[in-house]
């Protein structure tokens, strides 16, 4: 990417796009498009007027509304929807208004339920998808199959890539739309806070997820846009998983909660293993920088950062 180009992040005020403001910032790009004036990608003539006014070189397609299993559960048609207009859109903007180059992120959870492990790309549309995200996970296909059509049919530098889960500052710490990191420190520091003697985890704590810093999620994908042109789609991961429950202890340790981990399960537990096969991605030059402890301790510091902008500093105390 040229220093000084355009360059759009397709996103409102996400936990990716944050990051990727921060890591282009640091990188010394100077027309990171400002995000305050980005219309709501699921309006199809506003997003072309703006493509038009603003004509972006450079596009990070991030995808549309996300949550975790209890979010999936609930709201499957808005998430799939959501998640259909915003690619569509954005994509055929970016051809009709000459973006050089686009990358679009899909989902672990595009991957079959019973994907052999380590997954590999081959793997995708093999087998059943988790029925407790299959509609997003469909809609996240279809980005990752519109992605490749038009660059098969219009000679388009549009690449595409898988990320493992992500955390970290900026993350979504709310009750409804909350993934297993950001819920679980919420709980933890919670049930510190008011003593609880025990916190209770959804599902058996077996399945076992991989998990990526934000900010090496950022640094992978401007990485990728300058240095990849491949028609094949990349997983972006760390090369290792982490069972929920040695999750959940870990989170536990950092938040200082030390009552007793209850895993309930009557509750569904969702994929039983999402590791990704990034060996490509490793062979290319890549690899992620922060330990799953370093990220998880910084992503509680934010946590709090946010709590005591709030309550006036009074969680800003908390013992890490």
């Amino acid at each position: 990417m040229e220093t000084h180009g355009k360059i759009l992040i397709a996103d409102h005020h996400g936990l990716v796009g944050d990051a990727l403001r921060r890591q282009l910032a640091a990188a010394g790009f100077k027309s990171v498009i400002d995000e305050r004036g980005l219309p709501p990608l699921t309006d199809a003539a506003r997003v072309d007027e703006f493509f038009a006014r603003v004509r972006p070189q450079y596009v990070f397609l991030i995808g549309g509304r996300a949550g975790g299993i209890a979010a999936n559960q609930k709201f499957p048609a808005e998430l799939m929807l959501d998640n259909l207009l915003v690619v569509c859109h954005v994509i055929e903007s970016a051809r009709l208004h000459g973006v050089h180059k686009l990358l679009y992120l899909g989902s672990s959870c595009a991957y079959p339920k019973l994907c052999p492990q380590p997954m590999r790309v081959d793997a995708l549309m093999t087998g059943k998808l988790e029925p407790t995200n299959e509609a997003y996970a469909t809609a996240k296909l279809a980005g990752l199959g519109l992605c490749q059509a038009y660059r098969q049919q219009y000679r388009l530098n549009f690449i595409s890539a898988i990320p493992a889960n992500i955390y970290g500052p900026g993350d979504d710490f709310s009750e409804a739309d909350s993934h297993v990191v950001g819920a679980l420190i919420r709980r933890f520091h919670e049930a510190r806070l008011l003593g609880a003697p025990e916190v209770v985890i959804w599902g058996t704590g077996t399945p076992r997820r991989e998990f990526m810093y934000a900010a090496d999620l950022a640094d992978a994908c401007v990485f990728l846009m300058d240095r990849f042109d491949g028609g094949e789609i990349i997983n972006l991961g760390v090369g290792q998983d982490w069972s929920i429950r040695e999750l959940a202890e870990t989170i536990a340790q950092v938040v200082g909660y030390r009552g007793t981990l209850v895993f309930d399960t009557s509750k569904p537990d969702g994929m039983p293993a999402k590791l990704l096969d990034s060996n490509r991605l490793r062979e290319l030059g890549w690899q992620a920088r922060t330990t799953m402890r370093e990220g998880l301790r910084a992503t509680y510091q934010w946590y709090l950062q946010q709590l005591a902008s709030v309550a006036g500093g009074g969680d800003a105390r908390a013992v890490l």
